[in-house]
């Protein structure tokens, strides 16, 4: 029941994103008008606009001009229905952990589970704005961020007494202490709360400096740009919600898949080295996987270090 109410719930979600995908690269209002059809101009009836199920029943075409309706529409419902359903396993299994500890979840968690719902929508909505028109809206991006640091700052807000403070070695007893710590005893260099906040503050900018200095870089060695402003803001965003380690994971996995398929189009002349490659894309479908799989394969590359 959990993942059936988080996938109808994305459905719906994903309906709306598909209006922002359409709208937004353009600078259109995504209150008004109503949906309409692309190619005739006819008003969306409401029948007509359920999720997947009138693109089924009207077999991809629409009901007055019999103009097709791109396959898009019900893959990005699909895809948010199926993320949301992964979001709302996440809260099951918080649910579930009832059982098994005398504490129930805390309001870190579920808010953890808020911004990875949050974090998919906007990639996933991202990646095929990009794809299509090679535009990566303000709306999305630094809205985007602006929201992955003010939930890092609930979750910092929520955070025990003592849990994540950053001490200096005990041995040495220098008597520093953060403002605001619950208590003081005299080792505590940075409290929880401000070491997730001021973390977090450093991975956005971070993020978005290292991928301007590439950008600057490349644009200094070949003599054009080789990446737009909004790659930054998103690679900026995914670091807002992931911190910075999972935002270089998400670069390495969007690299790597991105030089994947420049490749092929080499190797099919489909493409030449002049080619603009709408990496944008490629990051936001990084950072979904970093976000689903990041920190275990983190921690596992780290182990291997150790």
């Amino acid at each position: 029941m959990y993942e059936l109410c988080g996938f109808l719930l994305g459905l719906l979600f994903g309906s709306f994103l598909n209006v922002c995908i359409s709208r937004l690269p353009a600078h259109e209002s995504i209150a008004s008008p109503r949906s309409r059809c692309p190619h005739c101009g006819h008003t969306i009836r409401w029948y007509d606009n359920i999720p997947l199920l009138s693109w089924l029943l009207l077999r991809a075409r629409c009901r007055d001009c019999e103009a097709r309706i791109s396959w898009r529409y019900p893959a990005v419902e699909l895809a948010i229905g199926i993320w949301f359903a992964l979001a709302a396993n996440q809260v099951f299994a918080l649910e579930l952990a009832k059982v098994s500890r005398l504490s129930g979840p805390t309001t870190i968690e579920y808010v953890g589970v808020i911004a990875f719902a949050i974090l998919g929508f906007l990639l996933i909505g991202l990646m095929v704005m990009d794809w299509q028109t090679q535009r990566l809206p303000d709306a999305f991006t630094l809205t985007g961020i602006a929201i992955g640091f003010v939930l890092t700052c609930v979750q910092a807000f929520f955070l025990a007494p003592g849990q994540g403070d950053i001490k200096i070695d005990t041995t040495h007893q220098l008597r520093m202490s953060s403002p605001g710590s619950f208590a003081s005893q005299g080792n505590v260099f940075m409290t929880g709360t401000e070491a997730m906040i001021w973390g977090r503050i450093l991975a956005i900018c971070g993020a978005a400096l290292l991928l301007f200095t590439i950008s600057a870089i490349y644009k200094a060695l070949r003599k054009r740009d080789g990446m737009g402003v909004g790659d930054i803001k998103l690679l900026a965003m995914i670091a807002a919600f992931l911190g910075f380690g999972e935002s270089l994971f998400a670069l390495f996995i969007g690299v790597v898949t991105a030089g994947f398929y420049g490749t092929i189009l080499l190797a099919r002349r489909r493409a030449s080295s002049q080619t603009r490659l709408p990496f944008g894309s490629f990051l936001a479908a990084g950072g979904l996987f970093a976000a689903l799989r990041g920190p275990e394969l983190i921690a596992w590359y780290t182990g291997l270090l150790h």
